[in-house]
């Protein structure tokens, strides 16, 4: 049976190191992106030399009319979907919650919590044996933000990453017993050009020394996570966020 397998954000960090590992792992993969199209391609070539069928499609999750276009590529081009990473996200500026402004926080809810939960609708509506699907599984990008806080620097993201925790539980419960597994990764520090976008490139070296483990992740440590919890050898476990921090 063909495993197919979006991940939303796929073209770079996380994403693209999720998408590697899954093509090893037997997936074939739909790389989702925004902007970058060559990466999201050169991406979905590394998957292909890994021996697995891949597509990139462009769109921007926090709009509603290109996720239903996402969806409905992977489906003619790669078949019924069976996992789901809900990877693609946004930071912003260094920026205390006095100073933020309204066009700020609706960005980072619209992309964080508004597009994972729309692709998770798309995504349930494919796997559930409720609408006559085979199961499948999702995975959601949290981070250890949603623990932190991030004070002075992007409580808007900590408070988007918290709803995310929120979510994977209540909807893990909700469609259990309907053939789909559920669960969160929580990455800490991470080397990715993520911090880059929000005016920090150096923030994660800077912060290493806070680490109990005194050094920053990798996305491929990250993805090495999600992978696991999309497979077979995680069928017992669903609303689990697991920590991918170094015991930050």
């Amino acid at each position: 049976m063909e495993r197919v397998l979006l991940i939303t954000g796929g073209s770079r960090g996380i994403g693209a190191a999720c998408a590697l590992l899954a093509a090893r792992d037997g997936w074939d993969v739909a790389v989702n992106y925004t902007r970058d199209a060559a990466a999201a391609e050169a991406v979905a070539a590394q998957v292909r030399a890994a021996g697995r069928r891949a597509i990139a499609v462009q769109a921007d999750v926090a709009d509603e009319a290109q996720v239903l276009r996402l969806f409905a590529t992977v489906d003619a081009q790669l078949g019924r979907l069976r996992g789901l990473v809900n990877n693609a996200g946004v930071v912003d500026v260094a920026q205390r919650v006095d100073g933020m402004s309204v066009a700020r926080l609706q960005r980072m809810f619209a992309v964080n919590v508004i597009g994972s939960f729309v692709c998770a609708r798309e995504a349930v509506q494919r796997m559930s044996t409720r609408h006559g699907g085979r199961g499948g599984t999702i995975v959601n990008l949290s981070s250890a933000a949603a623990r932190l806080g991030s004070p002075g620097q992007y409580v808007d993201y900590a408070a988007s990453k918290g709803a995310i925790d929120t979510f994977t539980t209540g909807l893990a419960r909700e469609v259990a017993a309907e053939g789909i597994r559920v669960n969160a990764v929580r990455p800490g520090l991470i080397e990715t050009e993520i911090h880059a976008s929000g005016g920090q490139p150096e923030r994660a070296r800077e912060l290493a020394p806070t680490v109990p483990m005194q050094r920053t992740g990798t996305a491929e440590e990250v993805a090495a996570g999600i992978v696991w919890l999309l497979s077979d050898a995680a069928s017992y476990t669903t609303g689990a966020v697991l920590d991918i921090t170094g015991g930050r």
